[in-house]
């Protein structure tokens, strides 16, 4: 995923989760249940957050799982193929 994409991806990710905690229907109603009807939210907000996280960081796959067919990992890719943000300045 490009860099301008996950950003867009990230954005998209925080005006959902804060549309849905906006938004009168929930999955659990507060005017109901009171405080505990926050819980969907706030749940609804850390999976964002933790999205978003992942999105913007860039995070590999785990060692020792095997990347989708085509493509190479990233450390055997040369510098010209990797995203800038990936590429070692000289020193």
């Amino acid at each position: 995923m490009t860099r301008g994409r996950a950003i867009l991806s990230a954005v998209l990710v925080a005006l959902g989760a804060l549309a849905y905690g906006a938004s009168p229907i929930d999955i659990i109603p507060e005017l109901l249940t009171g405080p505990l009807g926050l819980a969907d939210d706030l749940a609804v907000w850390v999976g964002a957050g933790v999205a978003i996280w992942k999105l913007l960081s860039g995070s590999k796959p785990a060692p020792g799982t095997t990347p989708p067919a085509g493509e190479q990992p990233p450390a055997a890719q040369p510098a010209a193929e990797q995203p800038r943000w990936e590429q070692k300045l000289p020193e």
